[in-house]
């Protein structure tokens, strides 16, 4: 059995796909869609959806909004992310601003990560 399939999750990450951020759709369609990798967006995982996830890399790419530094949403990104590494992924964070001031380096840095060239 596949653990990192999630049927149940399969709704909510339709829903999520069609509600992204401004962040999400910008790092989407003029990043991830121009990549020669195939990137999943609000990929189900386990009991989780991830933002971005590179199945050939094992890489995870999230973007944190005001939301994951609060209290609670920081005990659920600790867990997640636990979760994620037992799987054997690599997880990257990013925030909205880093996305919004900071877009080529966040690719780079994505790039950087996947073996590529810069």
């Amino acid at each position: 059995m596949n653990h990192l399939h999630n049927p149940a999750s399969r709704g909510n990450a339709q829903r999520l796909r069609r509600e992204m951020t401004k962040e999400e759709r910008h790092l989407w369609y003029d990043f991830f869609k121009t990549m020669h990798m195939q990137a999943k967006r609000q990929k189900p995982i386990g009991p989780y959806i991830v933002d971005f996830y590179i199945a050939s890399a094992k890489l995870v790419v999230e973007l944190d909004g005001s939301q994951h530094y609060e209290q609670a949403g920081l005990q659920h990104d600790r867990e997640r992310d636990e979760y994620l590494r037992w799987q054997g992924l690599t997880v990257l964070h990013y925030t909205n601003t880093d996305v919004n001031q900071n877009f080529r380096a966040v690719c780079e840095d994505i790039l950087r990560h996947l073996g590529q060239e810069v």
